[in-house]
């Protein structure tokens, strides 16, 4: 049996310590994956973008077509009741989630108003600061939003993404980048994706084909408004091959240095640096912490 940090989550109305059942066999995300989440963050007093994560998760129900039942606010004041459940300044990671129960017109279709709601906070430690990781490339792509619903943080993508992820542990590595269907990078198994090149930081252009991460957002707009030039382009994986400095953003770990593609070794470099930096200044700042 799986043994989890320490948890609480809110269904049907109230607060549950640990793992509570939320769906049955009959349930239809259960068997036909009409599932959807957010994650946020909560550390050191503060949940960074919360508001963001917490209206993300009700677009992402849409666009699966599922109608949300809670508003983004409600989301937002759960959560910072939940946060006083757990003891000190501990890491929690905030995963506000709906799936469907029923059934809609046709068997694979979920009825977009017979949906279940919650909300799970649970212990998770941030990585520490400079903690690099170790990528290569994988033989797995990013679907296209004609294929899957890229458009939404939807659980039925996340099987490919552990694909992409198991063959890069298999292979040593601590994760992969994966390419789209054109041969662009778009991203990691698990994040979003940054390089540096004289100077100038470069990431993929979305285009359809990942989710464009509210906290790489952040790290796009606290960068730019440091002086730093940023630019969203295509990129192959020889560029990356040949960058001064890569580095990852994503909600669970933030900002994260990559010290190694293949067999080239990489230092955590200024920008990375002032990236997390800048995130955490953010992060800090009362408005942030709303």
């Amino acid at each position: 049996m799986a043994t989890f940090s320490r948890t609480w989550t809110w269904f049907d109305g109230d607060w549950h310590e640990g793992n509570p059942g939320i769906m049955g066999p009959r349930s239809h995300a259960s068997w036909l994956a009409s599932m959807v989440f957010d994650g946020a963050r909560v550390f050191e007093g503060v949940a960074p973008d919360l508001a963001r994560h917490a209206a993300r998760v009700n677009e992402s129900a849409r666009k699966i077509g599922l109608n949300p039942t809670m508003r983004a606010e409600t989301i937002v004041g759960l959560t910072h009741d939940g946060v006083k459940r757990f003891d000190g300044d501990v890491a929690l990671y905030v995963k506000p989630m709906y799936w469907g129960h029923g059934e809609g017109a046709s068997t694979i279709l979920p009825d977009p108003d017979d949906i279940g709601f919650c909300l799970c906070l649970f212990e998770a430690p941030l990585p520490p600061a400079g903690k690099g990781a170790r990528i290569t490339k994988s033989r797995f792509r990013r679907p296209s939003l004609e294929t899957m619903p890229t458009d939404a943080k939807a659980g039925c993508l996340y099987p490919n993404n552990a694909r992409a992820l198991r063959e890069a542990l298999d292979r040593g590595f601590d994760n992969a980048l994966v390419l789209d269907m054109l041969g662009n990078v778009a991203e990691t198994a698990t994040s979003n994706i940054f390089m540096v090149r004289g100077g100038e930081v470069l990431t993929p252009v979305p285009n359809g084909t990942f989710l464009n991460g509210i906290t790489r957002q952040r790290a796009i707009d606290l960068l730019g408004h440091s002086g730093a030039t940023v630019r969203e382009c295509a990129l192959t994986y020889e560029d990356f091959l040949g960058a001064d400095e890569i580095f990852m953003s994503g909600n669970y770990s933030k900002i994260t240095p990559v010290v190694r593609i293949d067999d080239r070794e990489l230092q955590p470099g200024p920008v990375a640096r002032r990236a997390r930096e800048l995130y955490w200044e953010f992060a800090h700042d009362t408005a942030a912490a709303a």
